[in-house]
C-alpha cells in the first residue's frame, strides 16, 4: 500500500469524508485487466475505484445540514467549474469535472476532501454496503431515462454482470412483460432469473438474437448491452424490434467498434450511449429504502483493503460465484 498526503481542512462548501467501502466496478476491471479505459491508459501509481460509502469527520463552516458522524454515499463525479451542461442539469456531460479513480485519487484510500454536494447522507441503519451501492444503482436508472420503457414492453439484456443484472431486475419493477438476458457465465444467469428475468440464455450454447426473437415475435422493445463487447453490441442490434431503442452501457476494450448499420436502419433503431449517472442517486436510495433493490442480491464477496488484490483477480476471473466485490476497511 502507498501513502497519499494528509487531506486539508474542509473549506467553503465542503467535507472531509473518513471511506469505509467500494464495489469493483467494471471500468476499474479495464484499468486492472487491460491498462486503460475508453482511450485513457492506467498510469502508474493510480488509486482506483469509484463506490465510495463513507461517514463525516468536518464539514466548512457555512454546512449545517451534514452533521459531523453522518454516514454518506459519495458521487465519483466532481464538478469543478459550472457550465452550460451542467446548469441544465446534466452534470455527466460536464466539461470541467473530475472523476474518482480517474484524473483524481479513487476510493481505495481512508481519506477524501469531497465537494458538498456530491455526498448524500445515509438514513439510520443501512450499510456502508448500501452506500456503496447508491452509484451502480443510480448508473442504471440512467440507463432507464435513456430507454423511457414503458409498461408492458420487453427487454433484452446483454451481459449479466452487475449493472445487466441491475437492468434486469429494474425493468421488472418498471412493468416490463418480458425480460431476457444473456451471458456465458452460468451463476449470473442464475441470479438474473433469481432477480426476476423471465429467460436467462447461455451464449455459449444458443443465439440470443434467436431467442429473443422466439420469445417475443417481433423483438425486443429495449435492449441494454451491459457487456461491451463487438459481439454484444451486434447481437443487441439484432434483438431490437421495429422502432426499438437500444442502450449502451457496457465500455468497449477498443474503438472503434463494428456496427450493423443495414440492420439499424432496417428496424429504425434508436441508439443511446451512456456516460455515468446524471443526479439518479436520490431516486437509487429511494429504492434500496423501500427494499425494491437490495445491495446483497448483486455484492456476492466482501474482502478487507488488505485483500484488494484478491477481490479484483476474483473479478477478473470470474471465480468462486463472484458478481460484485465489496472491499473494506
Amino acid at each position: 500500500m502507498g501513502e497519499l498526503p494528509d487531506p486539508p481542512e474542509p473549506g467553503p462548501g465542503e467535507a472531509l469524508v473518513r471511506l469505509r467501502s467500494t464495489g469493483v466496478c467494471g471500468s476499474d476491471m479495464h484499468f486492472f485487466s487491460e491498462g486503460g479505459i475508453a482511450g485513457y491508459p492506467a498510469d502508474y501509481p493510480r488509486v482506483l475505484c469509484h463506490e465510495p460509502g463513507g461517514e463525516v469527520l468536518a464539514v466548512g463552516a457555512d454546512i449545517d445540514d451534514l452533521p459531523v458522524g453522518a454516514k454518506v454515499a459519495v458521487e465519483p463525479a466532481i464538478v469543478r467549474e459550472e457550465c452550460e451542461f451542467s446548469r441544465k442539469g446534466h452534470p455527466n456531460k460536464a466539461r470541467h469535472g473530475s472523476f474518482l479513480g480517474g484524473d483524481v485519487p479513487g476510493a481505495l484510500r481512508e481519506y477524501a476532501l469531497m465537494p458538498r454536494r456530491n455526498l448524500l447522507a445515509m438514513p439510520a441503519g443501512m450499510t456502508f454496503a448500501d452506500a456503496s451501492f447508491v452509484e451502480p444503482l443510480a448508473v442504471l436508472l440512467h440507463s432507464m431515462e435513456l430507454a423511457d420503457l414503458r409498461l408492458g414492453e420487453s427487454v433484452a439484456v446483454m451481459g449479466a454482470g452487475p449493472i445487466g443484472l441491475l437492468a434486469a431486475a429494474v425493468s421488472k419493477l418498471c412493468g416490463a412483460s418480458t425480460v431476457i438476458v444473456a451471458d456465458r457465465i452460468e451463476h449470473r444467469l442464475k441470479r438474473a432469473v433469481e432477480l426476476g428475468a423471465d429467460a436467462a440464455v447461455n451464449i455459449a450454447r444458443e443465439s440470443p438474437v434467436d431467442a429473443v426473437m422466439d420469445l417475443t415475435k417481433l423483438g425486443a422493445h429495449v435492449v441494454f448491452d451491459a457487456a461491451g463487447k463487438p459481439d454484444s453490441i451486434h447481437n443487441a442490434l439484432g434483438c431490437l424490434r421495429p422502432g426499438g431503442r437500444m442502450v449502451l452501457i457496457g465500455i468497449p476494450s477498443a474503438s472503434p467498434v463494428p456496427v450493423d448499420f443495414w440492420r439499424a436502419m432496417a428496424v429504425e433503431a434508436t441508439i443511446k450511449v451512456q456516460r455515468r449517472s446524471n443526479g439518479n442517486d436520490h431516486d437509487a436510495l429511494d429504492l434500496l429504502k423501500r427494499g425494491a433493490i437490495r445491495s446483497d442480491s448483486i455484492v456476492s464477496h466482501r474482502f478487507p483493503l488488505e485483500k484488494g488484490q484478491e477481490a479484483f483477480e476474483t473479478m477478473e476471473a470470474y471465480r468462486d460465484g463472484v458478481i460484485k466485490p465489496l472491499i473494506e476497511w
